[in-house]
């Protein structure tokens, strides 16, 4: 089982620290937020140098705000800078409220748009001029190339919670990053489209990393009500909503895996045997006060490292 936690430290020395940690642990990956040391690409790539197998991804940076030439350009850059193969780059379209929001950009047609910008950052990684005008991105990359003999090869996962971009995911992509898509959701919705998407198109079977809440502990009303506390903004967002109704989950409480260290056990199993490849782990401590939180992610650590040792 290929257990990955969330990334991200308030500090650049924190995120290699923790990186070095998580590997030590034996750990497969670690996923970083968008906002992560202001932009994740420059800390991952440091981690990176720091440590020697551990992956480390992006779960994810946004299209919308980033054209998808100068994303290429980033990412090859952080890439060659690591040093070494392990950097992936999970790309997402967010979510209206960010997008037209904050960033005061359209969000009329997400699918188009990220099915376009997919198209032309696969083949950018791929080191190939691209040549494209569409509705939503236009790209003329002659003599631009960001990627080259030599390399290091970036995986691309797309946040896709929906037909149409599990479709996208499977004939463009090396797979999906997810969140909050329970073992029913993945088994049902997810990998079935998903891996069709892939036969079509000739491509090797794909990734699906399975991101969730997770907590031991004992008393599995306190457990969900800690991962409540946190999970106010995604009731909100219709992409999310979408993927919880699929899993027969009312929020992201509900979708998150508690219990103690037994029902943790089945339910990450009950994950990798509905389709998911990567389970990517967010300790959720639970208690009143400090103490009491360390120790919760403490223990719900040590189990996640067992099932990692045993992979």
């Amino acid at each position: 089982m290929r257990i990955g936690l969330t990334g991200g430290a308030a500090t650049t020395d924190g995120i290699v620290l923790q990186a070095r940690r998580a590997e030590a642990d034996g750990f497969a990956a670690l996923w970083y937020a968008s906002l992560v040391a202001g932009d994740p690409l420059v800390a991952m790539a440091l981690a990176g140098r720091a440590t020697e197998r551990i992956e480390l991804g992006t779960a994810v940076l946004q299209t919308y705000p980033c054209h998808p030439l100068l994303q290429a350009s980033r990412v090859a850059a952080a890439a060659e800078a690591m040093g070494r193969p392990g950097l992936t780059l999970g790309i997402g379209p967010s979510h209206r409220a960010l997008v037209e929001g904050a960033f005061g950009l359209s969000y009329d047609h997400p699918g188009r748009s990220t099915e376009e910008y997919t198209r032309i950052l696969t083949a950018l990684l791929r080191g190939e001029d691209v040549d494209f005008t569409g509705a939503d991105w236009s790209v003329h990359s002659a003599g631009r190339s960001v990627a080259g003999p030599g390399r290091p090869r970036v995986p691309v996962l797309l946040a896709a919670l929906g037909p149409r971009l599990l479709r996208v995911a499977g004939r463009y992509t090396d797979g999906a990053v997810l969140w909050l898509a329970s073992a029913k959701a993945i088994a049902d919705h997810v990998a079935p489209r998903l891996r069709e998407a892939a036969r079509e198109a000739g491509r090797p079977t794909p990734r699906i990393v399975a991101g969730l809440p997770v907590a031991v502990h004992d008393e599995e009303n306190e457990a969900r009500s800690a991962v409540a506390a946190g999970s106010d903004a995604y009731a909100g967002m219709p992409n999310y909503r979408r993927i919880l109704n699929a899993g027969g989950a009312g929020d992201a409480a509900g979708a998150a895996i508690v219990g103690d260290e037994r029902a943790v056990r089945e339910q990450l199993t009950d994950l990798i045997e509905a389709g998911a490849t990567d389970v990517w782990a967010n300790v959720v401590p639970v208690g009143k006060d400090r103490a009491t939180r360390r120790a919760s992610a403490r223990r719900t650590r040590d189990l996640l490292a067992e099932l990692a040792a045993e992979a």
